[in-house]
């Protein structure tokens, strides 16, 4: 991870740059990566945000700022800002983005948004008045991203190299497990999704039906049977070949949904295993069964 962190190892970083280079896109994956992102506030709010970046961050990686021309005063008042004790102290990392003149003039057009500092002049010149404007905070910044080139999947590819989990040495993306019913619908967003009624089900055997997949009495019952030994084993094996294909696109989320018919005990039991399975591997696990107690 680059320099640039406060209390308990949280990152600041400041995301600037050219109008049109492609600064919301870059907040977006910061967030994915569990930044606290604020967008476009005025001067004299944005100085009191950066006095305690922290506050409102307490369950999260970072803040990132994005801040641009679009603040009165911004080129004289930024540099200012960042140089003042309060704000040195959490160490910012300034991001500074950017593209060229052709590539911005493109944009604008595509999406026939007025240049912020356009006045009667065209779009190139406002282009060009802007890049000048901003040309000693761009060689003040620590970062610097050309995105003329880039593509949003190669922007987050950047963000997550430079500023993601595995630059910290932790891994991603974050595996989603979720246990549901059929009779109550699919999950929304699922990326795998998993049948598994063919399993003999505990709802119609003496005793299990008000149990559920985490009680011993029904995993007892399944781990009985050849064909949940054999599932859950190649369910661990197809995940454990996924995963990595999926942490190569720089996903930030894998959705796993395990499906029975009622969500209480044949899907249960076999997430809770995957769960425990992926455990050793280096994922970021987070377990839910949606309709358990249904």
């Amino acid at each position: 991870m680059i320099d640039g962190h406060d209390r308990d190892g949280q990152n600041l970083v400041l995301i600037t740059g050219l109008s049109g280079s492609g600064k919301s896109t870059v907040a977006k994956c910061f967030e994915d990566l569990g930044y606290y992102c604020v967008d476009n506030l005025p001067l004299a709010l944005l100085g009191k945000l950066l006095e305690d970046p922290f506050q409102f961050s307490d369950d999260h990686r970072g803040v990132a700022v994005v801040t641009d021309v679009r603040a009165q005063g911004f080129a004289e008042e930024l540099p200012r800002l960042l140089a003042s004790p309060e704000v040195a102290a959490h160490s910012p990392v300034v991001l500074f983005l950017e593209a060229d003149d052709e590539t911005l003039v493109r944009r604008f057009s595509e999406t026939r948004r007025t240049h912020p500092i356009s006045d009667t002049g065209s779009l190139i010149e406002s282009i060009r008045d802007e890049r000048h404007l901003l040309s000693e905070l761009r060689g003040a910044a620590d970062r610097v991203f050309d995105s003329s080139e880039w593509t949003i999947h190669e922007i987050r590819h950047q963000v997550r190299r430079e500023f993601g989990p595995k630059a910290a040495g932790e891994s991603g993306p974050v595996v989603n497990l979720m246990s549901f019913g059929f009779k109550y619908g699919i999950p929304y967003g699922t990326d795998l999704l998993f049948d598994v009624r063919f399993l003999p089900n505990p709802y119609f055997e003496d005793g299990l039906r008000e149990l559920t997949g985490v009680d011993a009495p029904v995993l007892e019952y399944l781990e009985n049977d050849a064909e949940y030994q054999e599932l859950v084993a190649r369910l661990h094996d197809f995940l454990a070949y996924l995963l990595p294909k999926y942490a190569g696109e720089e996903r930030s989320y894998v959705s796993v949904g395990v499906g029975c018919t009622g969500g209480r005990h044949r899907s249960v039991a076999v997430s809770e295993a995957l769960n425990e399975q992926l455990q050793g591997a280096g994922w970021t696990l987070r377990l839910s069964h949606r309709d358990i107690a249904r």
